[in-house]
């Protein structure tokens, strides 16, 4: 039997903060290290200059590293990212930096996060001390319709979201911040919208507790899963009439059309082989496609859920959830893909599904 490996709280857990050009990153994290609470957090940024620090923040600066008043780091990312918050956690455990307790890495307006997700969910040396916090995506309700319109890197960004932060709501009219939910709920429909002015969100609202970041991407997975994803509401119609208009060209409808975002269920425990290989099989097959799989697999022989993710061909090894609420709700996947409809995705789950039936029918029979 395949033993899946418990959270373990002693890792560092990192907030992806990702959003177009101008939504609002900067001024989110600017409001985020006000707070007590972000104290002994780490900061990277692609540049110091992306971030107005005002001269009394700053404490003093060690090599790179700028410390902050109220016990935040700050650095820049000049190398890869795996190098980076290598060099952070070296100087870290050597006493050479305070005691940091989170990172918060703040990526520039184009980028793709999948990358870095990639890296914090495979590569063994950053995921024995480092976890995946969640991935929080900023956007802009006055100019978001028209960037999801023309921009692949601002439908990536919203795909991939565990939460999404609408900013500058007061500059825009009521119906047109509904019609950017409505937009929202289509691309990602498992992520919590928040509202924001001036990008004033409290850390709470952005992250959980230190001791649950181990697996509060599951948790969100966990609350949205059960909704039917598949089907499409009036307000989605609308939003992608919003973006059409927006667009103004024939690539518009296409380029939001290709982001598909549905769940998979199973009422039984899943034997973990025949699941294992299900999953494999779709990463190889469709791994540029499948932006993103999350969700809780109860599997057969095993008391407590499993979490899942997965980031196109890479997934984090599963985590078992030591959550009795959990236990015996059945398995729950939520799946994000560009490109590829719901039959390819789901080829093979009712197969395996009903097989599980099966076995856990005969063995009661037993």
């Amino acid at each position: 039997m395949y033993r899946f490996p418990r959270s373990d709280p002693d890792r560092v857990p990192v907030l992806l903060l990702t959003g177009f050009l101008g939504s609002g990153k900067t001024t989110l994290l600017n409001g985020l290290l006000q707070h007590p609470e972000m104290a002994r957090t780490a900061v990277i940024v692609n540049e110091f200059g992306d971030i107005p620090l005002d001269q009394h923040f700053i404490d003093a600066a060690l090599g790179e590293v700028i410390v902050l008043g109220n016990g935040c780091l700050c650095c820049s990312m000049q190398g890869d990212f795996e190098g980076v918050i290598g060099t952070l956690y070296a100087r870290r455990q050597q006493g050479a930096l305070p005691p940091f307790e989170r990172i918060v890495v703040e990526t520039t307006g184009l980028a793709d996060p999948a990358p870095i997700m990639q890296v914090l969910l495979n590569q063994p040396l950053v995921v024995d001390n480092f976890c995946l916090e969640g991935v929080i995506t900023t956007v802009d309700a006055v100019h978001a319709a028209r960037q999801v319109s023309e921009h692949a890197e601002a439908v990536k960004q919203i795909a991939l979201a565990d939460r999404l932060i609408i900013t500058k709501t007061d500059l825009a009219a009521g119906h047109e911040v509904d019609a950017i939910s409505a937009l929202l709920q289509r691309l990602n429909p498992g992520a919590p919208q928040l509202r924001s002015t001036a990008a004033a969100v409290p850390p709470a609202s952005v992250m959980p507790p230190r001791e649950l970041a181990a697996d509060s991407l599951t948790q969100s997975a966990a609350e949205s899963v059960p909704r039917d994803l598949a089907a499409e509401s009036p307000l989605q119609r609308a939003a992608t009439s919003v973006a059409e208009r927006e667009g103004g060209g024939a690539g518009s409808p296409g380029h939001l059309h290709a982001i598909h975002s549905f769940s998979l269920q199973a009422d039984r425990p899943l034997p973990w082989t025949a699941f294992d290989r299900w999953l494999r099989a779709l990463r190889i097959r469709h791994a540029d496609a499948l932006l993103r799989v999350k969700g809780i697999i109860e599997v057969e022989g095993e008391a407590d859920p499993v979490a899942i993710h997965a980031v196109h061909h890479v997934m984090h090894p599963p985590v078992r959830l030591n959550r009795p609420a959990l236990r015996g709700a059945g398995s729950r996947l939520v799946i994000i893909t560009r490109g590829l409809t719901r039959e390819e995705a789901a080829a093979g789950w009712e197969t395996l599904a009903a097989s599980s039936s099966a076995t856990s029918a005969q063995k009661e029979k037993g």
